[in-house]
């Protein structure tokens, strides 16, 4: 069973996050989640996630990175992966809190959840906070256009050279820290909450397009809007599961299992299903995608 708690994410939307999600009836019965006054997990945190057969995973229902089924379950590219990986480590189960993305690493170092389980980037700033396991996605950037792409937005170079240009992010997403690094200003940006929002703003005019990576754009993809080839000037993304640095043994012991993981087939299946190479994933380290700028 894998589940996500709709009306807590209903509470996160409310409260920016800012309240401990609760698992589904039941789940933690019988052990603890933390040491009542200090707030830091009870012994080692694979040998608690062992024993109560499940970890919360934080994600963001943007498919094909995560994505939330009608019944509930939690699925994607890379909860898919991080379920395989745990299952090998005798951790059965896998639970969802939808979060934004600027909120899941205090979330994470705040302990309302295990693992940062969403396709969230490696890049300098988000390295130094959390320790990412090895790569399990390699992804590009594209713009969401009218069609036509009347504008000729193809690299953000073009953003920073029009300052009448507006382009929509996600709030703490890799796209909106590309384009403050790029130098973007600030008022060139076009806060929305979710990527259907973002087709909306680019449909209704508010933005000249919508910054998101190139597979979940094409998720998107709407009559009269036009997805850019990938954009040229960011650099090479891609993402790990993210655990608390304090979680070292965790993250090595997961390394070894994603490791041993994608020497199977198995890891090949997960991701040509949600439209990822695995040979790429293969190809890069977490060094190299932790030297992102940004």
């Amino acid at each position: 069973m894998r589940k996500t708690d709709f009306s807590r994410r209903q509470f996160f939307r409310a409260s920016s996050a800012a309240a401990l999600a609760v698992p589904a009836a039941g789940l933690l019965t019988g052990c603890s989640f933390t040491d009542p006054g200090s707030g830091q997990p009870t012994g080692a945190t694979l040998d608690r996630l062992k024993q109560q057969g499940f970890a919360r995973i934080a994600i963001a229902n943007e498919p094909p990175y995560t994505k939330i089924k009608p019944d509930g379950t939690v699925t994607g590219a890379e909860p898919d992966v991080v379920a395989a990986v745990l299952k090998r480590m005798g951790v059965p189960e896998i639970e969802g809190v939808v979060t934004p993305y600027e909120s899941m690493i205090p979330g994470l170092n705040a302990n309302r959840w295990d693992i940062i389980a969403a396709g969230l980037f490696m890049k300098q700033s988000r390295c130094s906070q959390v320790a990412y396991s090895q790569p399990q996605l390699v992804s590009t950037e594209s713009f969401a256009v009218p069609a036509g792409n009347p504008k000729g937005l193809n690299d953000v170079a073009a953003v920073k050279a029009d300052p009448a240009l507006r382009v929509a992010v996600l709030p703490g997403g890799f796209e909106d820290g590309a384009l403050k690094t790029a130098g973007v200003p600030p008022a060139q940006t076009v806060n929305v909450p979710d990527g259907r929002s973002g087709i909306e703003a680019v449909q209704a005019g508010r933005a000249d397009a919508f910054f998101l990576p190139t597979l979940s754009l094409n998720s998107l993809k709407t009559e009269g809007i036009e997805i850019t080839p990938p954009i040229q000037d960011v650099q090479q993304t891609g993402s790990g599961a993210g655990f608390r640095k304090k979680d070292a043994d965790l993250v090595a012991a997961y390394d070894r299992e994603l490791k041993a993981l994608k020497d199977t087939p198995e890891f090949d299946s997960i991701l040509d299903q949600w439209g990822f190479s695995a040979d790429a994933a293969r190809g890069v380290t977490r060094e190299e995608l932790c030297s992102v700028e940004g």
